[in-house]
């Protein structure tokens, strides 16, 4: 609750700041502070480690540009240092001018790029601080300054309500879908497609990183040596975004995860010419919501062998041919792919060099305020297609904002998944009764349609009560706004 009481806190004061409008300035602000706040404590944490081993720790951020320092001074007492605490225009004026200006450098001065110091560097290079009121930033300050991050549990629940406010800020408007995939969605996904540790895990279209921070709590569990805790660390998750404030929030997320220093790269995946990809950049593991709908200039439409404007199709493509032969892959893509007919020719592209062994087929309302239906598609790099599984999703309920999917929704399908049997919601697909255009759309042969057998004496007699207690609704509001004039 202290970390939903201070998020809430913390936007409305953002609500009044004049450089702040949307949810989305919201996040950006709260997690660069957030950020920092994080690597104080983390930085203290290795600091009390080393003392007690009778080591030497480097801190990463010395001397004044320290949280301890320059935003939470205390006083021998523990409380803050209110003399030494910069507010007011001193506070912007040195975040502006000697704070982030510092953090910007470490991308010059880190050792490598595989460092947190370089990732400091990347993700203070993409923002600018937004707060004007140097007066509602030591607010902030100090509700932040309250947080601590010391224990598994203290983390745990601070990545769990930041996950809630990137999925606010997903759901804000048309950002529904292209930020925030279902965390629920995500580990069934991560489940299926079981991911091993010494195996690389890529999503280029990462947006907030919620596959890749998902496979990293699924791989960690089976870390057995300082080795596999290395092999994750450093070379198994690799990700792309190509707009700036998603790319900021990935790679913010998966530090809080455990990740101290992600491989996202901030950039155009599509502009990658596929004839170019050699086989040391392929990958073992693609899981990915891409992007659909938006355009693509020209010359990025070109790297690709079957032309397309939509660049959900041009991800999977991508996908293909970024996966190593035996790789395996997860994505959600809008269910038009699997009959559309512009997309017949990468569905027989797909069938021919994957085995496509599954089809989730899920109901409007997954993807809340986004308002399409998808399916996700699980295939194997390698072998052509004979037969796919689809399982229909059929939670019982209308999903929406107050009726979220949830992990029971799916435990049907995972435990069918395993052996690919029939039910009432799943069956197998032939692909050889395929016709040219590879039609993969979703026809469940098993499921019972309910039949109305009122008779037609009984509907009109429905139909009249309805009109009735309507009638009567639109009296009493009459009333009342007689009442009220």
């Amino acid at each position: 609750m202290q970390y939903e009481q201070t998020f809430n806190a913390i936007d409305n004061i953002l609500r009044n700041e004049a450089g702040c409008s949307t949810e989305l300035d919201y996040i950006e602000q709260t997690s660069w502070l957030l950020f920092l706040k994080y690597l104080n404590d983390l930085e203290q944490e290795q600091e009390m480690k080393a003392m007690l081993s009778g080591k030497e720790y480097k801190p990463i951020i010395t001397g004044y540009m320290r949280w301890s320092q320059w935003a939470a001074p205390k006083k021998a007492d523990g409380t803050l240092d209110e003399v030494n605490a910069m507010t007011g225009p001193d506070l912007t004026q040195f975040v502006d001018a000697k704070l982030f200006p510092t953090l910007r450098a470490f991308q010059k001065t880190a050792t490598s790029a595989k460092t947190l110091e370089y990732k400091i560097g990347e993700i203070f290079a993409e923002l600018r601080n937004k707060i004007t009121s140097g007066y509602n930033l030591r607010e902030i300050i100090n509700l932040i300054d309250r947080l601590h991050f010391q224990t598994a549990e203290d983390k745990h629940e601070m990545t769990l309500l930041y996950e809630s406010k990137i999925a606010k800020m997903g759901n804000a408007g048309r950002n529904g879908g292209e930020y925030y995939t279902p965390r629920p969605l995500i580990r069934t996904i991560v489940k299926v497609v079981d991911p091993q540790i010494g195996e690389t895990v890529y999503d280029p279209a990462c947006g907030s990183a919620g596959f890749l921070c998902e496979a990293f709590a699924y791989m960690n569990q089976k870390v057995k040596s300082t080795a596999d805790n290395k092999t994750l660390q450093e070379d198994t998750f690799f990700g792309k975004e190509k707009k700036p404030l998603p790319y900021i929030i990935a790679t913010m997320n998966m530090i809080f995860h455990g990740v101290s220093a992600p491989n996202i790269i901030r950039g155009n995946t599509l502009a990658e010419n596929l004839s170019q990809i050699q086989e040391s950049q392929r990958k073992n593991v693609i899981m990915a919501n891409p992007p659909f709908g938006a355009s693509e200039r020209g010359e990025v439409r070109q790297n690709f062998d079957i032309s397309t404007s939509e660049t959900a199709y041009m991800f999977m493509q991508h996908f293909i041919k970024m996966l190593k032969v035996g790789g395996r892959a997860g994505i959600v893509i809008k269910n038009t792919f699997l009959s559309n007919g512009d997309a017949s020719a990468l569905r027989k592209l797909l069938l021919e060099q994957c085995n496509l062994h599954t089809v989730l087929d899920l109901p409007s309302g997954v993807f809340q305020g986004a308002g399409v239906k998808t399916v996700v598609l699980f295939f194997d790099k390698g072998k052509r297609t004979e037969k796919i599984w689809y399982y229909q999703l059929n939670p019982g309920r209308n999903l929406g904002k107050t009726n979220a999917l949830n992990e029971d929704d799916l435990a049907d399908f995972l435990a069918l998944q395993k052996t690919k049997a029939d039910s009432e919601n799943s069956w197998t697909l032939d692909v050889s009764t395929l016709g040219e255009d590879c039609d993969l759309s979703v026809k469940n042969p098993n499921k019972v349609e309910e039949v109305d057998e009122r008779t037609p004496l009984e509907v009109l007699q429905n139909i009249q009560s309805l009109n009735e207690a309507s009638s009567q609704i639109i009296d009493a509001m009459n009333e009342l706004i007689r009442e009220e004039l």
